[in-house]
């Protein structure tokens, strides 16, 4: 029989996640938030649903509520604090009431990190978030953990489509922040698919960040990009302090991932941004 594995929302990594499963021959569930979302996902070649996780009473849609992995990488949709509390700390617990699996994975952020210093941190340090974003996070982490479940500590995602900074200097509306000197800790889309793969497959259990190689600081990370774009260095301006998990500079560590033999498609930014500005990118980019 082959595995089995729910995937809890199929967004910027879920959807490609759950893809990846099926491809690979395992029995694939996954759920959306929405039935339009479920609508434009017919044609996978995985079982969908439409299921609300905050609600426990929703679980009778579900075909089977019995898998050997569950892994929760649903989007608070760039929500309040309520949405955190409702999609991270509702949502895992209904999921862990109403289902049963051999191993459940959830999708936190490096973002629970709150150093300001610039110091390395890794799964021992403390995570101390100051924003209810990331308090919600960290409660939500813990009732994993207190069950010998796995988190995993997702640093800032790009790929496809999807980069903040990159698309800010597109639209010159880009600025360094203060001096420039905080840290940037990424993770390429497709990595975060195969750490969340690495998981499943080693039943690993407990706390991990899952990073690429590289920590780099903001001001680094725009002379690289500038230069290959040929456009200038952003204006410099005020720190933003008001950022919604909270403003931190760290440079997180995965060592503790790589020691189980991960290692990153996308060592560091510099090989992401490649793939990205070399393929079918904005034309902006070329």
């Amino acid at each position: 029989m082959p595995r089995s594995v729910l995937i809890v929302g199929c967004g910027f990594v879920g959807l490609p996640l759950a893809r990846n499963f099926a491809f690979s021959g395992w029995e694939t569930h996954a759920t959306t938030a929405s039935e339009a979302s479920m609508a434009k996902l017919h044609q996978e070649q995985f079982r969908i649903y439409a299921l609300d996780i905050t609600d426990e009473n929703g679980f009778q849609k579900l075909a089977r509520r019995n898998f050997d992995v569950v892994i929760h990488c649903a989007s608070s949709g760039r929500g309040a604090a309520s949405d955190y509390e409702a999609v991270f700390l509702t949502g895992t617990r209904n999921l862990m009431g109403n289902l049963k699996c051999e191993n459940f994975i959830f999708s936190s952020s490096t973002s629970v990190y709150a150093q300001t210093d610039g110091s390395w941190v890794d799964e021992t340090s403390p995570a101390n978030p100051s924003r209810e974003t990331g308090q919600f996070l960290r409660a939500a982490e813990d009732l994993v953990l207190s069950v010998g479940g796995t988190v995993a500590r997702l640093a800032g995602l790009y790929g496809p489509g999807r980069s903040v900074p990159l698309q800010k200097l597109l639209d010159d509306t880009a600025i360094i922040q203060g001096t420039g000197d905080r840290f940037m800790n990424m993770l390429h889309q497709l990595d975060a698919v195969a750490a969340l793969r690495f998981f499943a497959e080693t039943k690993s259990s407990g706390l991990f960040n899952a990073v690429d190689n590289e920590p780099v600081a903001e001001l680094d990370w725009f002379r690289y990009v500038c230069e290959r774009l040929d456009k200038p260095i952003p204006p410099y301006g005020p720190r933003e302090l008001n950022r919604k998990r909270g403003w931190t500079s760290k440079r997180v560590s995965n060592r503790k991932l790589r020691s189980l033999g991960w290692e990153a498609l996308y060592p560091t930014f510099r090989e992401g941004l490649a793939a990205i500005l070399g393929g079918a990118g904005d034309s902006k980019a070329r």
